[in-house]
């Protein structure tokens, strides 16, 4: 992809300082003032990211060294890794059933990565999912064979929706030894033999298969079962393992499954509610420019918000001390939706698209934090031509952040668990922009007092914040690129932010 025009040059700075005759566009300045004093609630979310495993963070590629260390130097916690079902070799560590005393088990193509990540967040807690179960443990007509080359992606692996053990212990059994390899250096395979790894990782969080809404599209029943078979022998490997369930793809036409899955009484005694997941997208149609997107993607947000809202009253209704990550946060371009046809050739991808899905993301992650949810992560590392480019977070060139990991960095160092949320007073009279803007503001554990401004429009929004002359802004906009965040300092409570503009004000 061309990167020519990436970084635009204006003459003028990116936060304009009040001049001393206001023109008519600061006359109708969002007037924005915070009361420090008034406090709404104590925050519990967590920024982070998923990582989702493909071919470019294989070790030796031109993505791997810079991904990682970007992954590294974010230092999140509750990131999700999820080797999953587009590249059989990569996901799944026994290809075939056991026969006539031997087994396939084979961590040779799996390991390399998933130590990469491991090492790169040592310190920092991990949601591990190895999402696709082995698909010869599915009843099919015939056997699902995989392409010889791990990196040639097939969409069509995962296939039946029967297992051949209806006790469910063979897909149970198949995580257990799973963990057992990276937290207590092997495990007993089918026949006895002992398999080797010398791993003790410490895994907190071990996420319970992915979108099983759509993958062999599994009832509530079914999955409840699953999940309690699962758990049941992996905790038998680790018994301070926490678990996350349900992971569903569209959240907001399956209420049952929370309804269901969310009582205990359709869960076997012992077994942990942990949390639950989910997942959104928004999805422009492909006749959309990027200008019509805009509105799109924020009104999908506002959308999924909602679902949030509905699925929280089903959760602390039933199972109060379960809490949730969302998981999955993202677009998804209409032009990705094609790529499982051989010949479809990727669309260029504007480079200010960067800016819209990181606001995007900032937005929702703001009112998920108002909404008490414990994690808010974003979708994914590395997306690549023919593997949903539209949600990458780097450069899939060369592995670099793009404008959304920088967003994520923005908010993962100045915001998390235990900010004291406060009152922004009522704008009056309202602006024309006003509704374009989000702001959060919150007194942090360190005392600092911080505004997050999220700019939902590809258009200047001039904005007034009392107090804030002398602070400092640190944002990330169409200006900036795949630069890390700018800084301006405030000579005065005015101030014009650009187009899409995710920004942190610290007030001095």
């Amino acid at each position: 992809m061309k990167r020519s025009h990436l970084f635009r040059l204006l003459l003028i700075p990116s936060f304009m300082l009040a001049s001393a005759e206001p023109g008519p566009a600061q006359d109708v300045a969002s007037q924005i003032t915070v009361r420090w004093d008034k406090l709404v609630q104590e925050s519990r979310t967590t920024p982070t990211l998923q990582v989702v495993v493909n071919p470019p963070l294989r070790r030796g590629t031109s993505v791997h060294d810079n991904a990682y260390q970007s992954l590294h130097d974010l230092g999140a916690d509750y990131v999700r890794y999820v080797p999953w079902l587009p590249y059989p070799q990569l996901g799944v560590a026994e290809l075939e059933p056991p026969k006539d005393g031997k087994t396939s088990w084979n961590f040779s193509l799996i390991d390399p990565m998933t130590i990469d990540f491991l090492e790169a967040t040592k310190g920092h807690s991990v949601v591990l999912n190895f999402s696709t179960i082995p698909q010869w443990m599915y009843k099919t007509d015939k056997p699902i064979t995989y392409p010889d080359d791990p990196n040639k992606a097939l969409w069509d692996y995962e296939q039946g929706t029967e297992l051949r053990d209806a006790s469910f212990q063979e897909v149970a059994d198949y995580y257990a030894r799973l963990l057992a390899w990276y937290t207590k250096g092997g495990f007993t395979d089918e026949y006895g033999k002992q398999h080797e790894s010398g791993y003790h990782y410490s895994i907190p969080y071990w996420e319970v298969l992915n979108e099983v809404d759509f993958e062999h599209r599994m009832t509530p029943l079914t999955y409840t079962r699953l999940y309690d078979a699962i758990v049941r022998a992996m905790k038998k490997v680790q018994p301070e393992l926490k678990f996350v369930g349900v992971s569903l793809a569209i959240p907001g036409q399956n209420p049952d499954f929370f309804e269901y899955f969310l009582n205990s009484k359709n869960h076997e005694a012992g077994v942990p509610l942990d949390y639950i997941s989910y997942h959104f997208y928004a999805v422009p149609t492909p006749d959309e420019t990027l200008d019509i997107q805009q509105h799109t993607v924020f009104a999908h947000a506002e959308g999924f918000l909602n679902t949030v809202r509905y699925i929280e009253t089903i959760r602390k209704r039933l199972s109060p001390r379960t809490g949730t990550m969302i998981n999955e946060i993202g677009i998804i371009s209409a032009d990705d939706i094609a790529q499982v046809d051989p010949n479809h050739v990727a669309k260029p991808i504007p480079d200010s698209y960067w800016n819209l899905a990181g606001a995007e993301y900032a937005y929702i992650f703001a009112e998920l934090t108002r909404l008490g949810i414990d994690v808010a992560g974003e979708s994914q590392l590395v997306g690549y031509p023919t593997q949903f480019p539209s949600v990458s977070m780097v450069d899939w060139n060369n592995g670099k952040p793009n404008a959304r990991l920088w967003i994520l960095k923005l908010l993962h160092d100045n915001f998390g668990p235990g900010d004291r949320i406060v009152e922004i007073a009522p704008v009056s009279p309202p602006a024309p922009d006003q509704p374009y803007l989000t702001a959060l503001a919150v007194v942090t554990k360190a005392g600092k007092h911080k505004m997050l401004l999220v700019n939902k429009r590809d258009r200047n929004l001039d904005l007034s914040i009392a107090g804030a002359a002398g602070g400092r802004f640190d944002y990330v906009d169409v200006t900036t690129g795949f630069q890390p965040p700018a800084s301006a300092k405030l000579a005065s409570v005015k101030l014009t932010i650009h187009g899409f503009s995710v920004g942190i004000l610290t007030f001095p």
